[in-house]
């Protein structure tokens, strides 16, 4: 099973290494969760070394009708377990009411859409395994200072910690991709809130590396308009700073911003 070519126009390519979708499949821990949740399983490559694990119960969200088809055909063992839904509309929390993993091999156009609606229902996924773009993953595992640390790298580390497992070259796809895959891993931190006003946060964090060879001093001219904030940290740019020093950062502007509202 699963030697069947993925849909193309939903950005993907069919992965036909089946060690490697056992590697991918093999690095999700699972620890304390019962249920698993793939993402676009097309034909099954990831979904048949799923199943046999007795840890926990997999289910599929599937947009593509013809994907669907075949899985109910092939895998009689995820009746009733097979949502056909688009992953990035459908309410999660209709589905479970308990913790789940979520695995899948990501498509490359809308692998970022995925990654921010995991963060809309973080508290009740503890672990996400994923196949994406080499790049976007070097993005996602990123550290301050590295040319690769961005917007994803904040918004996603501030709630994940991000394990770069490995790398996926071209020929294990058909058609070949023109570019690398990698596989990694995100595991929930222990953050609950950011002690800071979050949609806030995320425009400071966007905003800052918009420009992101500017100084904050200046790429962030947008939101402070003619308020002057006197600290060191605007001397920086935005890669240099770490998730907790962004969140300080917003509470530090917010605090201005209103103070200057109040005189």
């Amino acid at each position: 099973m699963g030697q069947v070519r993925a849909k193309k126009n939903l950005g993907q390519h069919f992965l036909k290494d089946l060690n490697i979708a056992k590697k991918i499949v093999d690095s999700l821990n699972g620890d304390k969760v019962n249920k698993v949740l793939e993402v676009g399983p097309g034909m099954g490559v990831l979904t048949q070394y799923l199943l046999p694990n007795t840890n926990f119960e997999t289910h599929v969200v599937e947009i593509d009708t013809e994907s669907v088809a075949y899985l109910k055909e092939n895998y009689p063992e995820l009746d009733g377990r097979i949502i056909g839904e688009d992953f990035l509309r459908f309410d999660l929390s209709k589905l479970f009411n308990e913790p789940f993993s979520v695995i899948g091999n990501f498509p490359y156009n809308i692998s970022s859409q995925i990654f921010f609606r995991v963060l809309d229902f973080r508290d009740q996924i503890p672990e996400v395994v994923c196949m994406i773009q080499k790049e976007v993953a070097e993005r996602m595992a990123a550290k301050p200072g590295c040319k690769a640390y961005g917007i994803l790298s904040v918004l996603m580390q501030a709630f994940y910690d991000i394990d770069y497992l490995f790398t996926v070259g071209e020929k294990v796809f058909d058609p070949p991709p023109k570019v690398k895959s990698a596989v990694i891993r995100m595991s929930r931190n222990t953050t609950m809130n950011l002690n800071c006003d979050e949609k806030f946060f995320i425009r400071v964090v966007k905003t800052g590396f918009n420009q992101r060879r500017k100084t904050l001093r200046n790429s962030l001219k947008s939101i402070l308009g003619d308020a002057k904030l006197d600290d060191e940290i605007m001397a920086q740019r935005p890669e240099q700073l770490s998730v907790q020093e962004f969140v300080e950062l917003t509470n530090k502007i917010e605090e201005l911003i209103n103070s200057e509202l109040r005189e």
